[in-house]
């Protein structure tokens, strides 16, 4: 009787014992369901609150503008067959799809985190054990039962091991931690994306800008020798009229340092010309070959651009925008994991192979082993290091969200700017050819009237230099209507659709 309530006692202690622990497993589950509801409700997110206007407000007539892809914005087919070869093998080009790569690596990284990870193993070792040890003692002590027998045998005192079969090991991702990590390495690699495209419209950009910068340094060349024989022709006539004694030689020298300067500016020129075209090959990736040219800078067609009542929303096709916007995007997903971070994590490690102490026994059915391993775990001393993570991934979402908005006043700045400069500049352009043709008619009717004794040397040198420096301002205004045209092409984004 007593031995039956003794029993009875150990069984009633069993299942408390046992009660209890299932009441402390459903209170953690509770409590990790709780955790679990706050972590995924926190708000991460930060979002661009930049307020723009839906259209540019710009005096002028108003066409309608949907795309700005270069092969429709600029005209010359030159420039066009430049930027197509350029970003076939433009160096820059070639590092921003390798980082693409990178990118796309890195997620399949994050995503292989979600599933078991799957190993095989192949262990062989020998231990011998210490005689005072309680492992020696016990395998010295098992080979004496009557239980082992032959295979069953323990080698002693050195015991070998050999172990063969898989293992794995398993995050199991509760608070979507891993998952969100696995979203970051998405975003960030369509920000590595979009930083391709944008290496791309600024070298269509740089491209433009050094080819019209080099049929505008052609067209100065001309300009320069244009004037070189007229005023070797000068030269010539004050000379005859230095014999004639009509003029000193005062004049002559006047003359012939107006000469001097205009053939040394024409080196000057030539020198300029064939760094640009240095610039272009190594932007295109090739080494040094000369750059033909399409029409002059005066003979090239502006595109139709709308100057007024352009949408504001065609920025968001800019490529730096839609980097920062994904980089922000992944910086709230690193945000959520910072936080995940604090809280327990459920391992699972399982093994399934055979596992003996001699190498002929692991084809024995009976060396079959297996091991399950579950593992809860939660930070208690190292929360400092996490809390300083998160702080670290908030400041870091913070800035980038100031430049994100800093970033979208600017492009509404630049279209703005641009709108207006080629407004101005066509304006400028226009005025200038009118100045041209005055001056022109001033060089004109100044050696006439030099011819007949009614004006002297200087006058005639005076209209020549005015005509030569108005002719080259007329190209660097011309010129500037395209580098804001460059410039506007740049701001809008290239052309590129949003994802």
């Amino acid at each position: 009787m007593k031995n039956k309530k003794k029993q009875l006692g150990k069984m009633k202690k069993h299942y408390i014992a046992k009660g209890r622990s299932t009441r402390n497993v459903l209170i953690l589950l509770f409590l990790l369901f709780q955790i679990s509801c706050t972590i995924k409700n926190a708000p991460v997110a930060l979002k661009n609150t930049v307020d723009l206007p839906e259209k540019f407000k710009i005096v002028g007539d108003s066409m309608p503008l949907d795309t700005v892809n270069y092969q429709d914005f600029f005209k010359d087919t030159i420039l066009i067959s430049l930027i197509d070869t350029a970003i076939l093998f433009n160096y820059d080009l070639k590092v921003a799809l390798e980082r693409i790569k990178m990118a796309e690596a890195n997620i399949m990284g994050r995503s292989a985190r979600l599933l078991p990870e799957v190993f095989a193993e192949a262990n062989f070792g020998v231990t011998r054990y210490g005689d005072f040890t309680e492992e020696g003692v016990g395998n010295f002590d098992t080979n004496f039962s009557e239980n082992v027998k032959g295979d069953r045998i323990i080698p002693y005192p050195v015991t070998p091991t050999f172990s063969l079969g898989l293992g794995s090991t398993w995050e199991i991702d509760i608070w979507n931690k891993l998952k969100t990590l696995e979203k970051s390495a998405f975003y960030n690699y369509l920000a590595s994306k979009e930083g391709r495209q944008l290496v791309i419209t600024q070298l269509v950009a740089n491209v433009a800008r050094l080819y019209y910068g080099l049929i505008e340094k052609e067209n100065e060349i001309e300009i320069i020798r244009k004037n070189i024989e007229l005023q070797r022709q000068a030269l010539e006539l004050v000379n005859i009229q230095k014999l004639a004694g009509r003029v000193t030689q005062l004049a002559v020298n006047q003359f012939r340092a107006q000469l001097l300067n205009s053939q040394g500016l024409e080196f000057a020129v030539l020198q300029e010309i064939f760094e640009i075209e240095n610039a272009l090959n190594l932007l295109i990736g090739r080494p040094y070959q000369p750059i033909s040219n399409g029409p002059g800078i005066l003979n090239q067609i502006l595109p139709n651009i709308n100057r007024t009542g352009v949408p504001s929303d065609l920025l968001l096709n800019r490529p730096d925008l839609k980097q920062q916007e994904f980089q922000l995007q992944a910086a709230n997903a690193n945000i959520y994991a910072a936080r995940a971070a604090f809280y327990p994590s459920l391992n699972l490690n399982t093994f399934l192979g055979v596992d003996a102490f001699k190498a002929q026994l692991l084809l024995n059915p009976n060396s079959i082993a297996f091991d399950v391993l579950a593992g809860l775990t939660a930070p208690i001393f190292n929360t400092k290091r996490l809390k300083a993570n998160l702080a670290n991934v908030q400041a870091k979402n913070y800035t980038l969200l100031y430049a994100y908005e800093q970033t979208t006043l600017k492009a509404f700045s630049e279209v703005l700017i641009n709108l207006n400069g080629m407004e101005n500049a066509q304006k400028l352009y226009d005025f200038k050819i009118s100045q041209v043709e005055e001056l022109q008619n001033a060089v004109a009717t100044a050696n006439d009237l030099f011819l007949g004794g009614f004006a002297n040397y200087l006058e005639v040198v005076t209209a020549q230099r005015n005509v030569f420096e108005a002719e080259l301002e007329l190209m660097r205004a011309r010129n500037n209507q395209f580098l804001y045209l460059i410039e506007l092409y740049r701001s809008l984004g290239g052309g590129w659709r949003s994802l």
